[in-house]
């Protein structure tokens, strides 16, 4: 009734901002759904993205040091999310070595992110759709027959025909993941690759998940170094991404000479010889690879 109000008196009013902090399925039931007292009536989004590179370095010059091992170590886990860099400055562990914050943030019961995945990820996920996104986040890069045939091994041949769905649903309502294509493929090109979307919850799944939930059961310390030895393997992943969003953001900048014409991307032939980087500037018809 408010916003009905309010938009009867749209030339008095200019504009009005509502901001909704909540889970996707409950944004989900107040605005996108048919019989939602809101449908309809949103005129404009505005997407927040994480910070930036920079200015995570610039905070831990401040608050620890911008070595490059523990900026990646970082990144890998947070990206760019500024609620998880203040939980470890809060817990004073955003200088500690790597078994010090995982300890502090993760493995004990006041921890602030043992539950994070959980509350914000995948509680609205059941069955399937976690499977999917397990899978996804100890095969990056596969694509869809590989996951076809994991269901399939899993729950039988009826459950892998489902998987077109569910991968519809994880990148086009929740966003969790996304298809990836080789550079200069159309778009509509069969040779796309899966991907987890956001850095946290991939950590969070291949390599964090099981020891946390261990607590109960077993030493501590050596859980904290399981889950370690298993963020080192993730690591790989995340420094393709970390240095193709270093490129875009000095090119955005205009520094580092190398102006892009288009979003940094691989590129994987048929045998799986795979380039990790390509960028592009057509303006001057060059090309860089890196891998």
């Amino acid at each position: 009734a408010e916003v009905d109000r309010l938009a009867g008196r749209a030339a008095q009013v200019g504009a009005v901002l509502i901001v909704l902090g909540s889970l996707h399925a409950e944004m989900t039931a107040l605005l996108g759904d048919r019989d939602a007292p809101l449908f309809n009536r949103t005129t404009d989004t505005l997407e927040l993205g994480h910070l930036d590179v920079a200015s995570i370095l610039e905070m831990l010059r401040i608050h620890a040091d911008d070595d490059p091992a523990r900026l990646l170590f970082l990144w890998n886990l947070f990206e760019g999310v500024p609620k998880f860099y203040r939980d470890a400055y809060e817990q004073g562990v955003l200088d500690a070595d790597r078994e010090a914050l995982l300890g502090s943030l993760f493995f004990s019961s006041s921890s602030p992110l043992r539950n994070e995945a959980d509350n914000w990820f995948l509680r609205e996920l059941r069955g399937r759709y976690d499977m999917v996104l397990q899978y996804l986040a100890s095969h990056p890069g596969c694509n869809n027959a590989d996951i076809e045939a994991a269901m399939a091994n899993v729950s039988g041949p009826g459950e892998a025909r489902q998987v077109g769905g569910y991968l519809k649903i994880l990148s086009e309502r929740y966003r969790m993941i996304e298809r990836r294509l080789p550079i200069f493929s159309p778009a509509r090109a069969r040779s796309g690759r899966y991907y987890i979307r956001d850095n946290f919850l991939r950590a969070w799944l291949s390599a964090l998940q099981r020891p946390v939930s261990s607590v109960a059961f077993r030493p501590v310390a050596g859980l904290i170094d399981q889950a370690n030895t298993r963020l080192m393997d993730v690591e790989g992943h995340a420094l393709e991404d970390l240095a193709g969003q270093i490129y875009e953001e000095r090119s955005r900048l205009g520094l580092g000479g190398f102006p892009l014409s288009e979003r940094i991307r691989g590129y994987r032939d048929r045998a799986d010889v795979e380039i990790d980087l390509v960028a592009i500037n057509e303006d001057e018809r060059r090309i860089r690879f890196g891998t």
